[in-house]
């Protein structure tokens, strides 16, 4: 082989190793360039997996209160039925139902409560119309409010209230024609110059030291006649709630 050819054989293959190292070089540069294009893709969907968690999260915050009482035991919807042993009652104290609740009374009115008086009639022995007769006695208040903190009451009715602190009273047993019973948890009060209620009396289906999620409340100044009074039960739930809520709740017991 002659000199010249060995020269172009050289030549040839020193432009082929340039050439591979500039296209293995551009490789690279294209890799670099994608990387961040890449960990920008995961860090939307990490970022919409929480958006979806947080939603989760906010759909059962705002379900706190629904179904309480499919989480019984056995035992506790007896007591819910009003079967239970003198030994299962329990002292209560006033922060068992603290909070601020609503009068479920507006809610009948305004028919937003007739669908849980239609699901009564589906399973019971009266009409729809004839429940709701029922409940509009049982609910009937002009209390449409009242706020509990430590041993203070207030009650609303409109833009007028009245405040006065209790002290706890004792307990006392009912049983009713069916032969189920009931505990009415009372409360006395304690300002001379108050002109809230002397007694309240609650009823909740609970009979002992829980948190209630909403109760029926007899309220008046003379403790004996309320232990009487079975047809007119005003009743309350939590004021977060709207009306739609309470309704879902009611047919879930």
């Amino acid at each position: 082989m002659t000199k010249k050819w060995m020269y172009l054989l050289a030549t040839s293959l020193l432009t082929l190793f340039l050439a591979a190292c500039q296209q293995e070089e551009a490789n690279e540069a294209e890799a670099d360039e994608a990387t961040p294009e890449t960990e920008e893709t995961v860090e939307e969907e990490t970022v919409t997996e929480e958006e979806e968690t947080v939603t989760e999260e906010e759909s059962d915050h705002a379900h706190d209160h629904d179904h309480a009482h499919g989480e019984m035991s056995e035992k506790d919807q007896q007591i819910y039925k009003g079967y239970f042993e003198d030994s299962d009652i329990g002292n209560r104290p006033l922060s068992n139902w603290a909070g601020d609740w609503q009068s479920v009374y507006p809610y009948l009115l305004d028919g937003t409560l007739d669908e849980v008086f239609e699901h009564k009639a589906e399973e019971g022995d009266m009409t729809a119309e004839e429940y709701k007769d029922y409940y509009t006695t049982g609910y009937m208040t002009d209390v449409d409010r009242i706020e509990i903190k430590a041993d203070i009451v207030t009650f609303h009715k409109g833009d007028e209230s009245v405040t006065g602190r209790y002290k706890y009273d004792g307990y006392e047993i009912l049983t009713y024609e069916k032969g189920n019973r009931g505990v009415r948890f009372i409360y006395k009060q304690m300002d001379e110059n108050s002109d809230a209620p002397a007694y309240m009396q609650f009823s909740d289906h609970i009979i002992n030291d829980k948190v209630s999620h909403h109760y029926h409340l007899y309220f008046g100044d003379d403790r004996a006649a309320l232990l009487e009074e079975l047809e007119n039960w005003p009743t309350y739930y939590h004021s977060d709630l709207t009306g739609e809520e309470i309704a879902e709740e009611m047919i879930a017991h």
